[in-house]
């Protein structure tokens, strides 16, 4: 059995619970992400701009996506990627255009639904209210309000005596929380934006707010063995991206590492920030274009390109274990997964185990495999998206965690720097 909690691990789950705190959103998690590669002296480029060939940490931001990359001493125009793949969003509680509603004489917001989140774990919580203002004057500002100021009331047991047997909601009459006394009134979510932000309500004309527990990610357990928080289902592996790609900088690897968090994940990845949009194949084209390549170049790098795709997937729940496959047992604290599903849900095959494998064994980590109960139909993720989009091999990873898209999910405290240790050495080569 390996050792829990040497204090490098620690220290990498430590910073990982501030990062989920400080990430509400998807673009505080970019924001978040951008200034450790900043720290590591990377430097943004803008999209707009021409760019050049020179070596070095770059990144771009677009929205909720962040993609980076690292050109060492020595590279070709046909020197291959290797890619972290991961996303930013989570599945949560989303304001609407006309947010300011209520009746009988409670004051409410407005919400939709985003991704397959569970409904439940949203009742009597309490949330805050963060996300991206768009400014009149064609500029963005992100928003947190950090604190408790929303709930989504359950109905009382005294109310719905055969709750225990089977809670029902229906997403547009029980999902609208509360967050004062009162009547509705327009305006009302705008002057409170005002107010936190300094800015004047005229000047804010859109914006993408969501809702989040305010409770903070922390330790669980009887050894502290466990961490406890929101989204890790995928800042945990946006976080441990950040990290790999920063470490595998300062190892002059033979590839050219590329971290590539993309936005929109849990609904289809269909969007100008998602793993089905231009975005990363842009940015790689780009790359290889800026130092001095061309089509043919370009063919050979991703020929030779492997992206590891990292998102969480489901441990054996203790609870519910006829609903995993009877001989595959991904248990929290056990290393990272290899994710398999012959249907191309995701997007592993043999060789990719082995680029997986090798990973691991040069991380000293541990690893595991993972494939659905046949009964039970298989989750997806961005791998097949962006091994079908790009022509780049593609192997689907990540760590195993309870309570996958509840409103706070639950993880081993050692896995995240399994997962980070292991993205370093595949970046590194």
């Amino acid at each position: 059995m390996h050792q829990h909690h040497d204090r490098f691990d620690r220290r990498h789950t430590d910073d990982l619970l501030s990062f989920l705190a400080a990430s509400p959103t998807p673009y505080h998690a970019v924001a978040n992400a951008a200034e450790r590669l900043e720290k590591a002296g990377f430097r943004a480029v803008d999209e707009t701009e021409a760019w050049d060939g020179a070596t070095g940490g770059r990144y771009v931001v677009r929205g909720g996506a962040l993609i980076a990359w690292y050109v060492p001493e020595g590279a070709t125009p046909a020197t291959p990627f290797r890619v972290v793949g991961a996303h930013t969003d989570s599945p949560n509680l989303r304001v609407k255009p006309e947010p300011d509603t209520g009746a009988h004489g409670w004051r409410q917001l407005g919400v939709e639904i985003y991704g397959g989140t569970l409904l439940n774990t949203w009742l009597d919580r309490d949330l805050g209210l963060a996300g991206r203002l768009a400014l009149r004057d064609g500029g963005t500002r992100l928003v947190n309000a950090d604190r408790p100021l929303l709930r989504v009331p359950q109905l009382a047991i005294h109310l719905d005596r055969g709750v225990n047997d089977g809670l029902k909601l229906d997403r547009q009459r029980h999902m609208t929380p509360v967050w004062g006394l009162g009547e509705a009134r327009e305006g009302d979510l705008l002057a409170f934006l005002a107010e936190e932000t300094g800015l004047d309500a005229p000047d804010i004309v859109g914006w993408d707010l969501m809702l989040h527990s305010v409770e903070a990610p922390a330790y669980l357990g009887r050894d502290r063995e466990l961490i406890a928080g929101p989204r890790m289902d995928n800042l945990l592996s946006v976080h441990a991206g950040t990290a790999a790609l920063t470490a595998a900088a300062e190892s002059a690897p033979p590839y050219i590492p590329v971290l590539a968090a993309f936005d929109h994940e849990e609904n289809g990845s269909q969007s100008d920030t998602g793993a089905e949009g231009p975005l990363l194949g842009n940015v790689l084209e780009r790359s290889v274009f800026a130092r001095g390549g061309g089509y043919e170049d370009r063919a050979r790098a991703y020929a030779g390109t492997v992206c590891l795709s990292s998102d969480t997937g489901h441990a054996v729940h203790p609870n519910y274990a006829e609903r995993h496959d009877p001989t595959h047992h991904p248990r929290a604290g056990g290393g990272p997964i290899l994710k398999v599903n012959v249907n191309q849900r995701y997007a592993t095959d043999a060789t990719g185990r082995a680029v997986f494998t090798a990973a691991c064994e040069r991380a000293g980590v541990p690893w595991q495999t993972f494939v659905s109960n046949n009964a039970v139909p298989c989750g997806t993720t961005i791998g097949p998206i962006t091994a079908a989009r790009h022509g780049i091999a593609t192997v689907d990873i990540g760590v195993a965690i309870l309570s996958m898209h509840s409103a706070r999910e639950l993880a081993g405290a050692d896995d995240p720097h399994y997962l980070a240790a292991t993205l370093a050495a595949f970046l590194a080569g």
